[in-house]
């Protein structure tokens, strides 16, 4: 059963989405997992400068940035990581990044992964992954 929800930041909670909404559609759905009871985490290879910006604050369980760590994805030691902070085994956690590549390096770390192509196909994966609405 998944319990998670770990997400790139940028090319997908930054996708301003297909329909010109008011936030991007990858932030309107992790409000929705947050109300439905997931776990949630954003999974970066940002430095460790780089901060996550206000919209993310109070979404967010666990921030797991490259440059903090000293692990970058797509090596599988920082999707490890970042479920032993949420307190999940990695099958529990779903995974959304734009690059193949990343991906890849989740579903090898045992994670569920969904490749990032369009806001629209990814929240329709993930809905069907997780069971629950993340739509407004």
């Amino acid at each position: 059963m998944l319990k998670a929800l770990v997400l790139d930041y940028g090319g997908v909670l930054t996708d301003p989405g297909e329909d010109n909404p008011a936030e991007p559609p990858l932030l309107t759905a992790l409000r929705g997992a947050r109300r439905h009871g997931l776990k949630t985490a954003l999974l970066s290879n940002a430095d460790g400068w780089w901060h996550p910006p206000a919209a993310l604050q109070g979404l967010l369980d666990v921030a797991v940035l490259s440059g903090e760590v000293g692990l970058a994805k797509p090596d599988v030691g920082i999707y490890l990581l970042t479920a032993t902070k949420l307190d999940l085994a990695p099958a529990e956690c779903v995974f959304v990044d734009d690059l193949a590549i990343n991906v890849r390096g989740a579903a090898e770390a045992g994670m569920v992964g969904v490749h990032h192509t369009s806001a629209r196909s990814t929240i329709d994966e993930l809905e069907i992954l997780l069971g629950i609405a993340l739509r407004d």
